[in-house]
């Protein structure tokens, strides 16, 4: 798994924790693992053992695929602000989202 791999999977479990209202201390008590290595999960610094990973699957009560959704990872508010950004930048992106936003509300 690539260290970007790593980061993103991380990213999606604490974006999950975080949506149920779990702490690191519980999902660890709930996976049997100590919670620095959640932590370390969750900041791509290591991966999940196949043990720790289907442990994550159901403390987190999601499907293998739900871990792997990394476009979900990014809040609302979060790709408002990076398309905002963008659109400030480069007034051809805004016309041309613009002409697709027109094209798909009518």
């Amino acid at each position: 798994m690539t260290d970007n791999m790593k980061k993103l999977l991380g990213k999606r479990i604490k974006e999950i924790r975080n949506k149920k209202g779990m702490t690191q201390e519980k999902l660890a008590e709930l996976v049997e693992i100590n919670t620095p290595n959640i932590s370390y999960i969750e900041n791509g610094k290591f991966y999940p053992s196949y043990e720790t990973f289907v442990g994550l699957l159901k403390a987190l009560d999601v499907e293998p695929c739900e871990l792997f959704t990394f476009d979900m990872v990014k809040s609302p508010e979060e790709l408002k602000n990076e398309m905002m950004e963008a659109f400030n930048n480069d007034e051809k992106l805004l016309r041309l989202i613009y002409k697709v936003y027109r094209a798909i509300a009518v």
